[in-house]
């Protein structure tokens, strides 16, 4: 049984958003394993807290992400 994990910055994705990625993800992987698997394809998305994750050695926080999803510099 497949299982996808999504990790995210708490509060970036509305709960409408989430279910998108839980759907799309859940397609993408049928479309590689067959139909027959959607029942059983599971997918997970984790929340991190605002400043717990971190890149290049700076730490993200939920408005970083904002502003790089309206093509601002974090």
């Amino acid at each position: 049984m497949p299982l996808i994990q999504v990790r995210v910055i708490k509060d970036v994705f509305s709960k409408e958003q989430k279910k998108q990625i839980v759907s799309k993800l859940t397609d993408a992987m049928v479309s590689i394993e067959g139909e027959n698997m959607r029942g059983v394809t599971w997918c997970v998305i984790e929340e991190v807290e605002s400043g717990d994750w971190g890149i290049g050695g700076q730490a993200l926080t939920t408005a970083d992400v904002q502003a790089l999803a309206r093509g601002a510099a974090a």
